[in-house]
Formats: structure tokens, sequence, C-alpha cells
């Protein structure tokens, strides 16, 4: 090891930190879930059914590709030195991706898809490395409220993103910017928009987040020490129960997220007839919700745990999801969706701190790669169910409900999981 000091982290890195949230949320919130989904579905692809189908299917590539690179990139990461730089080289990677869509006309089907799978990937790969400060950054007693800061901060930029590109490029009839209506320029703008921000708001993490390398290689063999370490602790996170189960429970739940993000807006333009604009406003309705979610709900995480503020969630978003399964009217499905924002925030927001408290000081990375891992390596049966029961029924309402199963399930794994052992193992005790 280099035997460097660890850096001390005062509240300008905290909120430094919790910035790119803000920067990052409107990637998914404007690319991912609410306007470049829809946008895809109805006018790129061909027809709604076959542009879902299609949607799932790049949703899955980015999944397996995320899933099996992160425990790599993270051993990689602890044993270099390289978080922070992978924070900002995959983040630029997203922006130009991002930026690319712009050009993409309607009918070119594989160009948009090929963007949208590099800077979702890209998008993944950095928040790997960006979620793994937050144990450096947090004592233990804080660290539910202030991974909280960073989703709700998160739902925040997610919500001034879309009400912006709301009221200046979708609602007007001549857009801003001198951007036009005609071939979708103005929507297709909103990327450029999703870039700059992104790009703008990582600037405080640049330049006042620094990065923990006390323990990187000093050999300068980090490609062989990466694999050795890999190997370590395929072995080592057996020893660490707790974080297996978790990791188990959250290889199902997080499927159902996923599913629901990338198809919300999807499912309420296709079943209810909802505008793009009316898409928006729903967005924008599920960020505030959201958010606050997050921000309230991470005091409750320190209050009363990380695993039981994330069972909490799952019931909320269980009973929510089934409602929007049988809503047959706009104000049932308005109705959903409030309740889905509510408790997706605190969902994220605990399961991150829990894996916070379960990661041992010397594998940050490399086990919040495994963090990713467990989001990304099944998530690809949500949207690819989705999207073959929707090919068979040809009704979206029919997929959407493979979500209200693994919410069940992963809510059945998490039961007995001992979060006070599992804290004790990695050695951050209050």
């Amino acid at each position: 090891m280099t035997g460097l000091s660890k850096p001390v982290y005062g509240p300008r890195a905290i909120w430094s930190w919790a910035i790119y949230d803000f920067a990052n949320s409107p990637f998914t919130t404007l690319v991912v879930t609410f306007v470049y989904a829809t946008y895809f579905t109805q006018v790129i692809a061909p027809d709604p059914v076959t542009g879902t189908v299609l949607w799932s299917r790049a949703v899955t590539i980015t999944a397996l590709v995320v899933a099996i690179c992160s425990p790599i990139l993270g051993a990689l990461a602890d044993r270099g030195g390289y978080r922070k730089t992978f924070v900002l080289f995959f983040t630029l990677v997203c922006v130009l991706a991002t930026a690319g869509l712009y050009s993409v006309l309607p009918g070119q089907i594989a160009a948009a898809l090929i963007l949208v799978v590099i800077a979702n990937i890209a998008y993944e790969f950095g928040t790997v490395f960006y979620n793994a400060f937050l144990p450096d950054l947090a004592p233990p007693e804080r660290v539910g409220r202030i991974s909280g800061y960073g989703w709700g901060l998160g739902y925040l930029g997610g919500l001034l993103a879309l009400t912006l590109a709301l009221l200046t490029l979708i609602q007007p009839e001549t857009p801003w910017f001198g951007f036009s209506t005609e071939t979708g320029e103005n929507i297709r703008a909103t990327n450029l928009l999703v870039a700059i921000w992104f790009l703008i708001f990582t600037l405080p993490f640049l330049f006042w987040v620094h990065e923990d390398k006390s323990m990187v290689s000093s050999s300068g063999r980090v490609f062989k020490e990466t694999i050795t370490q890999l190997r370590t602790t395929f072995v080592k996170i057996r020893r660490f129960k707790e974080v297996t189960r978790f990791l188990v429970a959250r290889f199902v739940y997080n499927n159902g997220l996923v599913t629901v993000f990338a198809f919300g807006g999807i499912y309420a333009a296709e079943s209810f007839g909802f505008t793009l604009q009316e898409v928006l406003i729903f967005g924008i309705v599920l960020n505030v919700a959201a958010g606050l979610g997050a921000l309230v709900m991470g005091y409750l995480d320190d209050s009363i745990g990380g695993k039981r503020t994330v069972m909490l969630s799952l019931i909320g978003l269980t009973v929510a999801t089934l409602l929007a399964v049988v809503a047959t009217t706009k104000l049932w499905l308005w109705v959903a969706g409030i309740v889905i924002g509510i408790f997706s925030g605190p969902n994220q927001s605990a399961s991150r701190s829990l894996m916070a408290r379960f990661v041992p000081s010397e594998s940050e990375n490399e086990f919040f790669g495994f963090f990713a891992f467990s989001g990304k390596f099944t998530a690809f049966l949500g949207p690819i169910l989705l999207g073959l029961l929707t090919q068979w029924t040809g009704s979206l309402r029919w997929g959407i409900s493979v979500v209200l199963v693994m919410f069940v399930v992963g809510m059945l794994i998490l039961i007995p999981l001992d979060e006070e052992n599992g804290t004790a193992r990695a050695g951050r005790n209050r």
C-alpha cells in the first residue's frame, strides 16, 4: 500500500458529493424514463409495441454489461486509486453520447439504441464509483441522511430539468433557443439540456471531493493485484452473510424498480393515453414525491435502520404497483404514481446506506461494484419479461404486473437479514 493518509471530508465535500446526484438524475428522468423513452416508442420506432420491445432490449444490454464489468472495475479502482478518475471519465462518455441523441431522426432506430446503450452504461459505471465515496464521507450515525441528501437532490435535479424542458422546449408553440418542432427537434433538444446540465453540475465533485488513496497498491502491479483481489473477495464475501443476503434480495427487488423507471412513462402514454406533455407533468410530480420521501426517510433510516426502511418502502411500492396495474382511470394512475414516487426514493437511498454500513474499508469500490452487480445482473429479467408479455398479449398492463412479484419476493428474502451483525463484521459500528 502507498501509506497515504486519508482525506478529511468536511461539509463542502459532502455537499459536493451529493450535488453529483443532482447532476446525473436528469439523465435517468428525461432520457431513460419519461421524455426520450416515450419519444422513441412513439416516434422513432415503427409502432409503440415494437418500440417498447426494442427499448426493453436496450435496457437488458445495459444491465448485463454493467453487471459483468462493475466488480472488475471496482477492484481495479481499489488497487489503482482510480475511483474519482472513473467517475469523471464515465460522466464525460455519458454526456457525449446523450448529446449525440439530438442528431438522431425518426426512423433511425439503430443509432438511437446504440447511443442510449452507451450513455446508460457510462451513467451506471459512474454511479458505481460515486456511491463508493459514501462510506468515507459519512460517519455511521449519519450515513442514512447523507445518502438521503444525495437522492433528494437527485430528484430535485430531475424535477427542475423536467420543468425546464417542459416550459422551454416541449410546451411552447415556438420552442426557445431557436429550435423548431419539425422532426421533433424540440424533443430531441432535451438531450442537449441533459448533457449540459450533467457537465456543469459535476464541477463541484471535480473540485472538492478528494479520493482516499491510502489502500492503493505500491507495487505497480495493479492489474495482477486486481485479479487477486477479485478472487479473494469472491471467497471473502461469502463470509459476510448479511451482505450476501442483502445483495440477493436486491437482485430481485431492484429489478422491479428498474422496470418501473424504464417503462413508467411508456405505460402512462400507451395504456392511459397520456400525451408527452402529460407524461412530463407526471414525471415532475413523481420527482417531487420521491425527493421528499428520500429526504424525510433519510432521517428515519438513521433512527430505525436501513433494513426496516427498505422493507417499509417495498410494502409501499407493492401496494402502489398493484394499484397501477388495476387502475382504470388516469386519476388512479396518478395516485399510484405519487405513492411509487414517495417510496422509490427511500428504497434506493436506504439500500445505498445499508450497503455503506456493510462494506469493509479496504474494499469499498469493489463491494459497491458487487452492489451494482446485484442491481444489474438480473435487471434484464424485468424489462425482458415485460417486453415478452407485452409482445404476447399486446398489452403493457400485463407486462407491468411482473413488477409485483419482484417486490414481494425481495421482501421475503430480506426478512431474516441482521443489520447489526452485518455492520459489526464490517467494523462500522457506531
